[in-house]
Protein backbone atom coordinates (compact mmCIF):
# COMPACT_ATOMS: atom_id res chain seq x y z
CA UNK A 1 0.00 0.00 0.00
CA UNK A 2 1.24 3.44 -0.92
CA UNK A 3 1.30 6.48 1.36
CA UNK A 4 -0.09 9.81 0.13
CA UNK A 5 -0.52 13.26 1.61
CA UNK A 6 -3.19 15.63 0.29
CA UNK A 7 -3.09 19.36 0.87
CA UNK A 8 -5.43 22.27 0.28
CA UNK A 9 -8.17 24.21 1.95
CA UNK A 10 -9.71 27.52 2.83
CA UNK A 11 -13.06 26.53 1.27
CA UNK A 12 -15.02 23.34 0.78
CA UNK A 13 -14.37 23.69 -2.95
CA UNK A 14 -10.70 22.97 -2.32
CA UNK A 15 -11.41 20.07 0.04
CA UNK A 16 -14.39 18.03 -1.16
CA UNK A 17 -12.85 17.18 -4.58
CA UNK A 18 -9.71 15.95 -2.80
CA UNK A 19 -11.84 13.81 -0.51
CA UNK A 20 -13.44 12.29 -3.62
CA UNK A 21 -10.02 11.11 -4.81
CA UNK A 22 -9.03 9.94 -1.32
CA UNK A 23 -12.22 7.84 -1.13
CA UNK A 24 -11.18 5.90 -4.24
CA UNK A 25 -7.68 5.21 -2.92
CA UNK A 26 -8.93 4.16 0.52
CA UNK A 27 -11.87 2.02 -0.65
CA UNK A 28 -9.65 0.12 -3.10
CA UNK A 29 -6.99 -0.28 -0.40
CA UNK A 30 -4.44 1.37 -2.68
CA UNK A 31 -3.04 4.02 -0.34
CA UNK A 32 -3.18 5.47 3.13
CA UNK A 33 -4.14 9.16 2.97
CA UNK A 34 -3.55 12.04 5.37
CA UNK A 35 -4.22 15.76 4.89
CA UNK A 36 -2.35 19.01 5.51
CA UNK A 37 -4.69 21.98 5.75
CA UNK A 38 -5.48 25.29 7.36
CA UNK A 39 -6.02 25.64 11.11
CA UNK A 40 -8.98 27.97 10.52
CA UNK A 41 -12.41 27.52 8.98
CA UNK A 42 -14.09 24.16 8.51
CA UNK A 43 -11.03 22.39 7.04
CA UNK A 44 -10.44 20.02 9.96
CA UNK A 45 -14.14 19.29 10.46
CA UNK A 46 -14.70 18.40 6.79
CA UNK A 47 -11.58 16.24 6.46
CA UNK A 48 -11.96 14.36 9.74
CA UNK A 49 -15.64 13.74 9.03
CA UNK A 50 -14.43 11.84 5.96
CA UNK A 51 -12.24 9.67 8.21
CA UNK A 52 -8.93 11.19 7.07
CA UNK A 53 -6.15 12.16 9.48
CA UNK A 54 -5.74 15.94 9.49
CA UNK A 55 -2.66 18.05 10.22
CA UNK A 56 -2.63 21.84 10.20
CA UNK A 57 0.22 24.20 9.35
CA UNK A 58 0.44 27.99 9.65
CA UNK A 59 -0.72 29.68 6.48
CA UNK A 60 -0.79 33.21 5.14
CA UNK A 61 -3.14 34.54 2.50
CA UNK A 62 -1.72 35.11 -0.97
CA UNK A 63 -2.77 38.58 -2.14
CA UNK A 64 -2.29 40.23 -5.53
CA UNK A 65 -2.51 43.73 -4.04
CA UNK A 66 -0.47 45.74 -1.53
CA UNK A 67 -1.40 45.28 2.10
CA UNK A 68 0.57 45.53 5.32
CA UNK A 69 -0.87 42.12 6.15
CA UNK A 70 1.28 40.72 3.32
CA UNK A 71 4.37 41.41 5.45
CA UNK A 72 2.88 39.54 8.39
CA UNK A 73 1.79 36.67 6.18
CA UNK A 74 5.28 36.21 4.75
CA UNK A 75 6.30 34.99 8.18
CA UNK A 76 3.22 32.73 8.36
CA UNK A 77 4.07 31.24 4.97
CA UNK A 78 7.66 30.65 6.08
CA UNK A 79 6.41 28.99 9.27
CA UNK A 80 4.08 26.86 7.15
CA UNK A 81 6.99 25.78 4.96
CA UNK A 82 9.12 24.62 7.88
CA UNK A 83 6.14 22.95 9.58
CA UNK A 84 5.42 21.15 6.30
CA UNK A 85 9.03 20.01 6.06
CA UNK A 86 8.77 18.42 9.48
CA UNK A 87 5.41 16.79 8.75
CA UNK A 88 6.47 15.39 5.38
CA UNK A 89 9.68 13.98 6.84
CA UNK A 90 7.54 12.22 9.42
CA UNK A 91 4.80 11.02 7.06
CA UNK A 92 7.14 10.01 4.18
CA UNK A 93 4.51 10.13 1.41
CA UNK A 94 5.10 8.65 -2.04
CA UNK A 95 3.17 11.57 -3.59
CA UNK A 96 1.84 14.96 -2.44
CA UNK A 97 -1.47 15.89 -4.07
CA UNK A 98 -2.51 19.55 -3.90
CA UNK A 99 -6.10 20.71 -4.25
CA UNK A 100 -5.17 24.38 -4.10
CA UNK A 101 -5.85 27.26 -1.80
CA UNK A 102 -3.18 29.35 -0.13
CA UNK A 103 -2.45 26.69 2.52
CA UNK A 104 -1.25 24.27 -0.19
CA UNK A 105 1.79 26.32 -1.29
CA UNK A 106 4.18 25.66 1.66
CA UNK A 107 3.62 21.86 1.60
CA UNK A 108 4.17 21.75 -2.18
CA UNK A 109 7.48 23.58 -1.97
CA UNK A 110 8.55 21.54 1.06
CA UNK A 111 7.78 18.36 -0.87
CA UNK A 112 9.96 19.55 -3.74
CA UNK A 113 12.88 20.14 -1.35
CA UNK A 114 12.45 16.60 -0.02
CA UNK A 115 12.22 15.05 -3.49
CA UNK A 116 8.57 14.01 -3.10
CA UNK A 117 6.61 14.14 -6.39
CA UNK A 118 3.96 16.88 -6.43
CA UNK A 119 0.67 16.74 -8.36
CA UNK A 120 -1.61 19.78 -8.33
CA UNK A 121 -5.23 20.09 -9.46
CA UNK A 122 -7.04 23.27 -10.48
CA UNK A 123 -10.82 23.27 -9.95
CA UNK A 124 -11.62 26.57 -11.61
CA UNK A 125 -11.75 27.65 -15.23
CA UNK A 126 -8.72 29.92 -14.79
CA UNK A 127 -5.83 29.07 -12.46
CA UNK A 128 -5.58 30.79 -9.10
CA UNK A 129 -2.38 32.23 -7.69
CA UNK A 130 -1.75 29.17 -5.52
CA UNK A 131 -1.93 26.87 -8.55
CA UNK A 132 0.37 29.15 -10.55
CA UNK A 133 2.94 28.92 -7.77
CA UNK A 134 2.50 25.19 -7.30
CA UNK A 135 3.06 24.49 -11.00
CA UNK A 136 6.69 25.49 -10.47
CA UNK A 137 7.25 22.34 -8.41
CA UNK A 138 4.58 19.99 -9.80
CA UNK A 139 5.32 17.09 -12.10
CA UNK A 140 1.66 16.99 -13.20
CA UNK A 141 -0.94 19.77 -13.42
CA UNK A 142 -4.49 18.40 -13.56
CA UNK A 143 -7.29 20.55 -14.95
CA UNK A 144 -11.07 20.54 -14.71
CA UNK A 145 -11.53 22.33 -18.05
CA UNK A 146 -9.56 21.82 -21.26
CA UNK A 147 -9.57 25.58 -21.86
CA UNK A 148 -7.55 26.16 -18.67
CA UNK A 149 -4.33 24.98 -20.33
CA UNK A 150 -4.39 28.18 -22.40
CA UNK A 151 -3.61 30.22 -19.27
CA UNK A 152 -0.20 28.56 -18.84
CA UNK A 153 3.11 29.18 -20.66
CA UNK A 154 4.06 26.69 -23.37
CA UNK A 155 6.64 25.02 -21.14
CA UNK A 156 3.97 24.24 -18.54
CA UNK A 157 1.32 22.93 -20.95
CA UNK A 158 3.28 19.71 -21.51
CA UNK A 159 2.67 18.80 -17.86
CA UNK A 160 -1.09 19.54 -18.04
CA UNK A 161 -3.80 16.88 -18.21
CA UNK A 162 -7.58 17.34 -18.28
CA UNK A 163 -9.34 15.21 -15.67
CA UNK A 164 -12.52 17.10 -14.84
CA UNK A 165 -13.27 18.03 -11.24
CA UNK A 166 -13.59 15.03 -8.91
CA UNK A 167 -16.90 14.52 -7.14
CA UNK A 168 -17.50 12.19 -4.21
CA UNK A 169 -19.03 8.80 -5.09
CA UNK A 170 -22.10 9.54 -3.01
CA UNK A 171 -23.32 12.08 -5.56
CA UNK A 172 -23.69 9.31 -8.15
CA UNK A 173 -25.60 6.95 -5.84
CA UNK A 174 -27.43 9.24 -3.40
CA UNK A 175 -31.05 8.87 -2.33
CA UNK A 176 -33.53 11.70 -2.69
CA UNK A 177 -35.79 9.92 -0.20
CA UNK A 178 -33.01 10.03 2.41
CA UNK A 179 -32.42 13.67 1.61
CA UNK A 180 -36.05 14.57 2.24
CA UNK A 181 -36.03 12.57 5.48
CA UNK A 182 -32.85 14.30 6.70
CA UNK A 183 -34.33 17.76 6.16
CA UNK A 184 -37.77 16.77 7.44
CA UNK A 185 -39.74 17.27 4.23
CA UNK A 186 -43.03 15.37 4.41
CA UNK A 187 -44.55 16.46 1.09
CA UNK A 188 -43.93 15.55 -2.54
CA UNK A 189 -43.59 19.21 -3.56
CA UNK A 190 -40.59 20.28 -5.66
CA UNK A 191 -37.52 21.31 -3.67
CA UNK A 192 -35.43 24.43 -4.25
CA UNK A 193 -31.96 24.04 -2.75
CA UNK A 194 -30.00 27.24 -2.05
CA UNK A 195 -26.22 26.95 -1.61
CA UNK A 196 -23.86 29.80 -0.81
CA UNK A 197 -20.76 27.64 -0.36
CA UNK A 198 -19.47 25.98 2.81
CA UNK A 199 -19.35 29.32 4.64
CA UNK A 200 -22.52 30.78 3.18
CA UNK A 201 -23.05 33.97 1.16
CA UNK A 202 -24.70 36.94 2.80
CA UNK A 203 -25.82 38.71 -0.39
CA UNK A 204 -27.27 35.48 -1.82
CA UNK A 205 -29.11 34.92 1.44
CA UNK A 206 -30.55 38.44 1.17
CA UNK A 207 -31.65 37.80 -2.42
CA UNK A 208 -33.45 34.59 -1.53
CA UNK A 209 -35.04 36.02 1.60
CA UNK A 210 -36.38 39.02 -0.29
CA UNK A 211 -38.63 36.73 -2.36
CA UNK A 212 -38.92 33.84 0.07
CA UNK A 213 -42.72 33.84 0.25
CA UNK A 214 -43.00 33.57 -3.55
CA UNK A 215 -40.41 30.77 -3.67
CA UNK A 216 -42.09 28.88 -0.84
CA UNK A 217 -45.38 29.15 -2.72
CA UNK A 218 -43.90 26.94 -5.42
CA UNK A 219 -41.24 24.94 -3.57
CA UNK A 220 -40.11 23.59 -0.30
CA UNK A 221 -36.98 25.75 0.12
CA UNK A 222 -33.87 24.19 1.69
CA UNK A 223 -31.36 26.94 2.42
CA UNK A 224 -27.74 26.35 3.48
CA UNK A 225 -27.08 29.72 5.09
CA UNK A 226 -23.54 29.31 6.42
CA UNK A 227 -24.92 30.73 9.65
CA UNK A 228 -25.28 34.16 8.05
CA UNK A 229 -28.74 35.51 8.88
CA UNK A 230 -29.96 38.00 6.26
CA UNK A 231 -30.54 41.57 7.41
CA UNK A 232 -34.10 41.32 6.12
CA UNK A 233 -34.68 38.31 8.37
CA UNK A 234 -33.22 40.05 11.40
CA UNK A 235 -35.62 42.94 10.75
CA UNK A 236 -38.60 40.66 10.13
CA UNK A 237 -38.01 37.23 11.73
CA UNK A 238 -41.70 36.39 11.70
CA UNK A 239 -41.76 35.60 7.97
CA UNK A 240 -39.15 32.85 8.28
CA UNK A 241 -40.75 31.48 11.43
CA UNK A 242 -44.16 31.34 9.71
CA UNK A 243 -42.78 29.53 6.66
CA UNK A 244 -40.78 27.14 8.84
CA UNK A 245 -43.86 26.26 10.87
CA UNK A 246 -45.65 25.34 7.65
CA UNK A 247 -42.70 23.17 6.60
CA UNK A 248 -42.06 25.31 3.52
CA UNK A 249 -38.69 26.71 4.60
CA UNK A 250 -35.77 24.72 6.01
CA UNK A 251 -32.70 26.87 6.78
CA UNK A 252 -29.58 24.99 7.91
CA UNK A 253 -26.11 26.33 8.68
CA UNK A 254 -24.13 23.62 6.91
CA UNK A 255 -24.87 20.27 5.29
CA UNK A 256 -21.98 17.80 5.39
CA UNK A 257 -22.35 14.05 4.87
CA UNK A 258 -25.98 14.37 3.84
CA UNK A 259 -25.32 16.88 1.04
CA UNK A 260 -25.42 14.27 -1.73
CA UNK A 261 -28.85 13.00 -0.63
CA UNK A 262 -30.20 16.54 -0.19
CA UNK A 263 -28.89 17.55 -3.60
CA UNK A 264 -30.52 14.56 -5.29
CA UNK A 265 -33.79 15.47 -3.55
CA UNK A 266 -33.62 18.96 -5.07
CA UNK A 267 -35.53 19.90 -8.20
CA UNK A 268 -33.56 23.08 -8.95
CA UNK A 269 -30.44 24.48 -7.27
CA UNK A 270 -29.71 28.17 -6.69
CA UNK A 271 -26.02 28.54 -5.92
CA UNK A 272 -22.81 30.47 -6.04
CA UNK A 273 -20.58 29.02 -8.77
CA UNK A 274 -17.58 27.81 -6.87
CA UNK A 275 -16.08 24.82 -8.68
CA UNK A 276 -17.10 22.26 -6.08
CA UNK A 277 -20.76 23.29 -6.07
CA UNK A 278 -21.25 23.41 -9.84
CA UNK A 279 -19.57 20.06 -10.46
CA UNK A 280 -21.52 18.34 -7.69
CA UNK A 281 -24.77 19.74 -9.12
CA UNK A 282 -23.72 18.54 -12.56
CA UNK A 283 -22.93 15.05 -11.26
CA UNK A 284 -26.44 14.91 -9.80
CA UNK A 285 -27.93 16.19 -13.08
CA UNK A 286 -29.51 19.27 -11.52
CA UNK A 287 -30.54 22.41 -13.41
CA UNK A 288 -28.76 25.38 -11.85
CA UNK A 289 -29.49 29.04 -11.32
CA UNK A 290 -26.02 30.42 -10.63
CA UNK A 291 -25.32 33.71 -8.87
CA UNK A 292 -21.51 34.05 -9.11
CA UNK A 293 -19.34 36.30 -7.02
CA UNK A 294 -18.46 39.34 -9.10
CA UNK A 295 -14.97 40.64 -9.81
CA UNK A 296 -13.89 42.73 -6.88
CA UNK A 297 -15.38 40.23 -4.45
CA UNK A 298 -13.31 37.54 -6.15
CA UNK A 299 -10.81 37.23 -8.99
CA UNK A 300 -13.65 36.43 -11.40
CA UNK A 301 -13.31 32.65 -11.34
CA UNK A 302 -16.96 32.13 -10.38
CA UNK A 303 -18.10 34.18 -13.37
CA UNK A 304 -15.97 31.95 -15.63
CA UNK A 305 -17.23 28.71 -14.07
CA UNK A 306 -20.83 29.88 -14.42
CA UNK A 307 -20.37 30.93 -18.04
CA UNK A 308 -18.95 27.49 -18.93
CA UNK A 309 -21.99 25.66 -17.56
CA UNK A 310 -24.42 28.20 -19.03
CA UNK A 311 -22.83 27.75 -22.47
CA UNK A 312 -23.51 24.01 -22.20
CA UNK A 313 -27.15 24.56 -21.32
CA UNK A 314 -26.89 23.34 -17.72
CA UNK A 315 -27.39 26.69 -15.96
CA UNK A 316 -28.99 30.10 -16.04
CA UNK A 317 -26.71 32.83 -14.72
CA UNK A 318 -27.70 35.95 -12.78
CA UNK A 319 -24.92 38.50 -12.52
CA UNK A 320 -24.45 42.25 -12.34
CA UNK A 321 -27.69 44.20 -12.66
CA UNK A 322 -29.65 40.95 -13.15
CA UNK A 323 -29.19 39.89 -9.53
CA UNK A 324 -32.68 40.92 -8.44
CA UNK A 325 -35.64 39.13 -6.84
CA UNK A 326 -37.61 39.59 -10.09
CA UNK A 327 -34.89 37.95 -12.19
CA UNK A 328 -34.56 35.07 -9.73
CA UNK A 329 -38.31 34.41 -9.85
CA UNK A 330 -38.21 34.67 -13.66
CA UNK A 331 -35.40 32.10 -13.85
CA UNK A 332 -37.33 29.73 -11.59
CA UNK A 333 -40.42 30.09 -13.77
CA UNK A 334 -38.36 29.29 -16.86
CA UNK A 335 -37.12 25.97 -15.46
CA UNK A 336 -39.89 24.75 -13.15
CA UNK A 337 -41.44 21.48 -14.40
CA UNK A 338 -45.18 21.48 -14.83
CA UNK A 339 -45.12 25.22 -15.38
CA UNK A 340 -44.63 25.06 -19.12
CA UNK A 341 -40.96 24.45 -18.53
CA UNK A 342 -40.70 20.64 -18.60
CA UNK A 343 -38.73 20.67 -21.86
CA UNK A 344 -36.34 23.25 -20.42
CA UNK A 345 -36.02 21.29 -17.18
CA UNK A 346 -35.27 18.02 -18.97
CA UNK A 347 -32.82 19.68 -21.35
CA UNK A 348 -30.91 21.36 -18.52
CA UNK A 349 -30.83 18.17 -16.46
CA UNK A 350 -29.37 16.24 -19.39
CA UNK A 351 -26.85 18.99 -20.11
CA UNK A 352 -25.71 19.00 -16.47
CA UNK A 353 -25.22 15.23 -16.49
CA UNK A 354 -23.32 15.39 -19.77
CA UNK A 355 -21.02 18.12 -18.44
CA UNK A 356 -20.24 16.58 -15.07
CA UNK A 357 -20.69 12.83 -15.42
CA UNK A 358 -18.27 10.05 -16.38
CA UNK A 359 -18.96 10.61 -20.08
CA UNK A 360 -17.16 13.95 -19.78
CA UNK A 361 -14.01 12.18 -18.66
CA UNK A 362 -13.66 9.37 -21.20
CA UNK A 363 -16.16 7.10 -19.47
CA UNK A 364 -14.29 7.27 -16.16
CA UNK A 365 -15.16 9.33 -13.12
CA UNK A 366 -12.69 12.14 -12.48
CA UNK A 367 -11.91 10.82 -9.01
CA UNK A 368 -10.93 7.42 -10.43
CA UNK A 369 -8.84 8.97 -13.19
CA UNK A 370 -6.90 11.15 -10.74
CA UNK A 371 -6.44 8.27 -8.29
CA UNK A 372 -4.93 6.25 -11.15
CA UNK A 373 -2.54 9.09 -12.03
CA UNK A 374 -1.39 9.37 -8.42
CA UNK A 375 -0.82 5.63 -8.18
CA UNK A 376 1.19 5.59 -11.41
CA UNK A 377 3.42 8.37 -10.10
CA UNK A 378 3.77 6.67 -6.70
CA UNK A 379 4.83 3.47 -8.44
CA UNK A 380 7.29 5.29 -10.69
CA UNK A 381 5.34 4.68 -13.88
CA UNK A 382 5.06 8.39 -14.76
Amino acid sequence: MKNMVFTGGGTGGHIFPGIAVAEVLIKKNLAAVSWIGSPGGRDREIVETAGIKFYSVPSGKLRRYFSFQNVVDIFKIAAGFFSSLGLLKKLKPDVLFSKGGFVSVPPCFAARVLGIPVVTHECDFSPGLATKLNTRVASRILLSYSETAGFFPEGVKARCMVTGNPVRDGFFSASGEKGRAFIGIDSSDPVLLVLGGSSGAESLNELVYSCLEDLCGRFVVVHQTGGKIPKLQRENPGKADYLKSGKRYFPVDFISREMADVLVAATIVVSRSGAGAVWECAAAGKPMILVPLEKGSSRGDQLENAAWFEKRGAALVLSGENVTPEKLKEAVETILPGNGGMDVFNSMSAAASDAGGPAACGGMRSSEKIAGILMDIAEGKK
